[in-house]
């Protein structure tokens, strides 16, 4: 058996300044023209075959040949947010990788080079896929439509995420790891005027708010408490001064949930509602669709080895199986909607945990031991998945 684990420790150091420098160019959406070509250089010194799509700025590299085909996963988009970190490597350009992704690039980019160390004992191909757009549950969906998981067809996949909030040694797995996701945006028309006058015009303040109470019914009338559900207005936005009724509200928000029948029952009582309730109120509404991604449901037998190769492995890392289910979203699930899949969260909160903050903290840390751990188990899990086969 090769030791991944230890060839992953002597290589800790160019993992960890790849990470360093991802952290200092981060990208949003679906255009990461620095972060991809950063990848291109990294895989064209290992000697690693790459197709890029130029267009949702993703990357698949294939190491080994033919069927079968295993898919690890990395996302590689950052979030709008500036850096509020003493890191000597922070961002500057208002972007920050508050979710750790700078790092599950450079775990997988570690991978790869593990990999094509031993590439003529592949019974099979690995595909690498560093994936755009996580963060606004588009570029997976938009991977898949431009076929990563065919030629070769992928069989099985794997995604891991750290966490800044758990500790480094403990991998959360679970069943249904993350929830569904459906983002929403109302927009209420009514008919501007003087503060003076209300009866004159047609307030989309009010109606907004009586639609953000008739929403809110939803979870606390119509769900039972079993069911697992939230439904969040994040945004409501109307009016520029005190004087005037304005013309329009916005209001965006958010559905989370497992069950695919209740997500349906929900999205239908949200348009439902948004209609009367506006109606009622003189308002016109119009409903917009901001991100539809399933639930990440796992596959018993993937996660099962990975488990059982982990433990061979790294026999100090707490697995902590079905620990990994919360209302948090990934698009990774359009990938696990197609293929079986796994998906684990690897803990990587630094050693003082005063420090600790949660993901998307302009203050967030992460914990830079994880790297060898995550490029180790990335690469022994896919070369024994085909092993396996």
């Amino acid at each position: 058996m090769i030791d991944f684990v230890n060839r992953a420790k002597e290589i800790q150091d160019t993992i960890v300044s790849w990470r360093r420098a991802l952290h200092q160019i981060p990208e949003v959406g679906l255009m990461l023209p620095k972060t991809v070509s950063f990848i291109k250089d990294r895989l064209e010194e290992m000697n690693i075959s790459y197709k890029v799509y130029e267009d949702i700025s993703c990357l698949t590299a294939t190491i080994g040949s033919g069927e079968p085909c295993f898919l690890l996963r990395s996302d590689m988009d950052a979030l709008q947010v500036a850096e509020e970190t003493d890191l000597s490597f922070k961002s500057t350009n208002g972007c920050m990788h508050g979710c750790g992704h700078d790092l599950h690039a450079a775990m997988l980019l570690g991978a790869a080079k593990l990999l094509k160390d031993c590439e003529s004992q592949l019974k099979g191909t690995v595909k690498l896929l560093f994936q755009s757009g996580e963060e606004i549950f588009q570029g997976a969906k938009e991977a898949v439509k431009k076929g990563v998981l065919k030629d070769p067809d992928v069989e099985a996949a794997f995604a891991a995420h750290v966490i800044a909030s758990v500790p480094t040694g403990v991998i959360l797995t679970g069943k249904e790891a993350m929830s569904s996701v459906y983002g929403f945006k109302i927009a209420l028309t009514g008919k501007g005027g003087h503060g003076s006058m209300p009866e004159q015009t047609i307030d989309p303040i009010n109606a907004g708010v009586q639609v953000y109470l008739a929403l809110q019914s939803l979870i606390a009338r119509e769900i039972g408490g079993t069911e697992e559900a939230v439904l969040t207005i994040g945004q409501f936005q109307s009016g520029e001064v005190a004087n005037v009724i304005p013309e329009r509200a916005i209001l965006q928000g958010t559905l989370r949930t497992f069950n695919k029948q209740v997500r349906q029952r929900l999205i239908n009582r949200i348009n439902e509602i948004t209609v009367a309730v506006a109606g009622a109120y003189r308002c016109q509404s119009q409903i917009e669709v901001l991100s539809d991604c399933p639930s990440v449901v796992t596959d018993d037998e993937v996660t099962a080895h990975i488990e059982r190769e982990i433990n061979k492995i790294l026999p100090d890392i707490k697995v902590m199986t079905g620990a990994a289910h919360g209302m948090g979203s990934e698009d990774f699930a359009e990938i696990t909607d197609k293929v079986p899949s796994a998906y684990y969260m690897i803990g990587a909160g630094v050693p003082d945990q005063s420090k600790w903050v949660g993901q998307h903290n302009p203050k967030v840390l992460f914990n830079e031991d994880v790297l060898s751990t995550g490029a180790a188990i990335y690469a022994h899990i896919a070369k024994t998945w085909l092993d396996n086969r």
